[in-house]
C-alpha cells in the first residue's frame, strides 16, 4: 500500500511539473544574438590546402527560448568556406550541406558553436603577388532581424611538388634507387619522385609545397636561391642521393624578423598554433655518396632530424658545409652525423628531443663559432646537446666501430637545460676530439676524469670555461643571442674568428671575440 502511494505521489509531481514547462516554446529571434568576435580571421593557408578548424561562439542572452530561421554563408553554395553548427553539417548529400542552416534552436540565457573550415582554390581567384584576400560572410536571420560575422582568409598559391600515384589508387609511389652501391636499383618505403630538370631551381617567386620526399638524382643539383621558402608535408622532405648534391645559397637579410634573403624550411601548416610545433616533416636527408652539399643562411625548422648526412667520411671535400644557420624544434635530432664528414660554422642548433647534434659512427666534424644548445622542455631527452660515438650496433650482442677521425669544436658554446650537455662515447681506438676557448655545460662527478673527460688534458681541452651561465636572450624561443653577463664573452681565440670574421647576424667579432655563432649585445628591457 505504501508503494502504491508513492507511486501516485510522483505520478502527481510530474503531472504538475509537465504542465508548468513552457521551455519548448520557441520564438524568432529578433537580430539580439550576440558574438564572440565580430570577425573570424582564418590565418594564412596554401591554395588547395585544408585549414585548421576555427570557431566562433553565438549567444541568446534573453529569456526567452529562441529559433533562428536561417543561418547562411553569404556566397552560399560557391562560398570557399563551411560550417558546421553545434555538431550538425545542415542539409547533408546538397550543395547546401555546410553552407545553409534552418531553424536553428537555442535556448534562454545559453550558447551554440560553430566551427569554421575553408579550402580555397586560388585559380578561380584574382591574386596579387600570389596572394589572395578571401572573404565571406555569415547572415542570421534575414530583413530588419539580420546580423553578420565576417570570415576573411590570405590565401598563398605555391609550386607544389607531389609524388606519382600507384596507378589509380590515392596511394603515393615510393621512391626506387641505388641504396646499398651494388649498381641495382632497390625499393624503398619512402614515398616521393625524384625532381625533373626544370625543378632543380627553386627561388623566391613562389613557396614551395612538397608532398613525399622531393629526391635529387644522381648527378644533378638542387639550388635554392635566396629568399626561398619551402614547406613540407607530414613524413615529407628533400633526398639527395649518390653523386647528387644540394647548394642552398641564402643570404644576409637587412630584416632579421622578416629573414628576407634566409631561405626558409618548415611545415606546411601556417597557423599560429603550429610556428613551433616539432616533428610536422622529415628530414633533409644527405644520403650516402652525395657531395659537396652547401647550406649558408637557411632556417630550418619543425623537423623530425633537421639534417641526416651519411658516409663519405674520408672524401676529400666535405659531405656538408653549413654556414650562418639556424636549426629548431626538431623532435629527434638537429643534425644527425653517421660516418659522415661536416664542416660548421655561425651555426644554431637549439629545442631537439634527443641531441641537437650528434655525430655517430665515427666521421669528421668541424664547428666554429657554433652555439649548440638544447632546451628541449616537451618531454623527456634522453641524450645531451652534443654526442660523439664511434660505433653502431649491429644486434642485441655486437657492435661495429669506425673511427672518430676528427672532432674540433672551436669558440662554441655547448650548453641546455640538462647536465652533462656533452657525451664522449668511445668503443673502438681511434677516437680524436678537442674541445678549444669553449664554454661548456658538464659537472658531473661520475664522468668527470676518466677517459676522454680529463679537463686538464690541453691535448683535448684548451682554454675551456665551464658551466657559466651563457645569459641566452630567451632560449626556450629560441632566441639565442647572448648578453653582456655571458660566460661566452671574450673567451674565444682569435686564431678561429679571423677565419669566421663576421657573426651569424653580420657584425663584426670584437678584438677578444666571444664564443658561439653571436658577439654579445646588451639585452633591450
Amino acid at each position: 500500500m505504501k508503494r502504491l502511494l508513492n507511486v501516485f505521489i510522483c505520478f502527481g509531481i510530474l503531472i504538475l511539473w509537465s504542465s508548468c514547462r513552457n521551455d519548448f516554446e520557441f520564438t524568432p529571434s529578433t537580430g539580439n544574438l550576440e558574438f564572440a568576435r565580430d570577425t573570424v580571421y582564418l590565418d594564412t593557408v596554401f591554395n588547395n590546402i585544408g585549414s585548421s578548424t576555427y570557431n566562433l561562439k553565438v549567444y541568446n542572452r534573453s529569456d526567452e527560448d529562441i529559433v533562428i530561421p536561417t543561418i547562411q554563408l553569404e556566397r552560399g553554395i560557391a562560398s570557399f568556406y563551411r560550417l558546421n553548427v553545434d555538431g550538425g553539417t545542415g542539409n547533408v548529400g546538397t550543395p547546401e550541406e555546410g553552407k545553409f542552416f534552418e531553424n536553428v534552436e537555442l535556448l534562454a540565457n545559453d550558447s551554440l558553436f560553430i566551427f569554421i573550415e575553408t579550402t580555397i582554390d586560388i585559380a578561380a581567384l584574382p591574386a596579387i603577388n600570389n596572394e589572395f584576400l578571401y572573404t565571406d560572410r555569415i547572415l542570421f536571420d534575414g530583413g530588419s532581424n539580420q546580423q553578420d560575422v565576417d570570415l576573411v582568409t590570405l590565401v598563398r598559391d605555391a609550386v607544389f611538388i607531389y609524388p606519382d600515384f600507384q596507378g589509380n589508387s590515392t596511394t603515393f609511389e615510393n621512391l626506387n634507387f641505388d641504396v646499398d652501391g651494388d649498381g641495382n636499383i632497390d625499393e624503398t618505403t619512402l614515398p616521393g619522385r625524384f625532381l625533373t630538370d626544370d625543378e632543380l631551381t627553386f627561388t623566391n617567386e613562389k613557396p614551395y609545397v612538397i608532398y613525399g620526399y622531393a629526391a635529387v638524382d644522381e648527378g644533378k643539383t638542387l639550388t635554392m636561391e635566396a629568399g626561398t621558402r619551402v614547406h613540407f608535408h607530414a613524413d615529407s622532405g628533400i633526398l639527395v642521393t649518390n653523386n647528387a648534391t644540394l647548394n642552398i645559397n641564402g643570404s644576409v637579410s637587412s630584416d632579421q624578423e622578416l629573414l628576407e634573403n634566409e631561405v626558409i624550411l618548415e611545415g606546411d601548416r601556417l597557423e599560429p598554433i603550429f610556428e613551433d610545433v616539432p616533428g610536422q616533416w622529415g628530414t633533409i636527408y644527405l644520403f650516402n655518396g652525395s657531395v659537396n652539399n652547401t647550406i649558408n643562411h637557411a632556417t630550418i625548422k619543425n623537423a623530425t632530424i633537421g639534417i641526416l648526412a651519411e658516409g663519405n667520411d674520408n672524401a676529400p671535400t666535405d659531405k656538408l658545409t653549413i654556414t650562418n644557420s639556424q636549426i629548431y624544434n626538431t623532435s629527434s635530432f638537429g643534425i644527425l652525423g653517421r660516418a659522415t664528414s661536416i664542416s660548421a660554422e655561425n651555426v644554431v642548433i637549439n629545442n631537439s628531443g634527443q641531441s641537437s647534434f650528434a655525430g655517430t659512427v665515427g666521421g669528421k666534424y668541424n664547428f666554429t663559432h657554433c652555439t649548440i644548445a638544447n632546451y628541449w622542455n616537451n618531454s623527456f631527452r634522453q641524450f645531451p646537446a652534443l654526442l660523439l660515438n664511434d660505433f653502431a650496433q649491429v644486434d642485441e650482442s655486437s657492435i661495429t666501430t669506425n673511427p672518430l677521425i676528427e672532432a674540433n669544436f672551436n669558440n662554441c658554446i655547448v650548453y641546455g637545460n640538462d647536465n652533462p650537455e656533452f657525451i664522449l662515447d668511445q668503443q673502438g681506438d681511434n677516437f680524436n676530439f678537442k674541445f678549444t676557448n669553449c664554454l661548456l655545460r658538464f659537472d658531473n662527478d661520475n664522468l668527470e676524469g676518466t677517459t676522454n673527460y680529463i679537463f686538464s688534458d690541453d691535448t683535448y681541452y684548451d682554454s675551456n670555461i665551464f658551466n657559466v651561465d651563457p645569459d641566452f636572450k630567451a632560449p626556450f624561443e629560441n632566441l639565442m643571442n647572448i648578453g653582456e653577463d655571458s660566460g661566452a664573452n671574450g673567451i674565444g681565440s682569435t686564431l678561429f674568428s679571423t677565419q669566421v670574421p663576421l657573426d651569424l647576424l653580420n657584425t663584426s667579432r670584437a678584438a677578444a671575440p666571444d664564443a658561439g655563432a653571436y658577439e654579445s649585445v646588451v639585452f633591450d628591457d
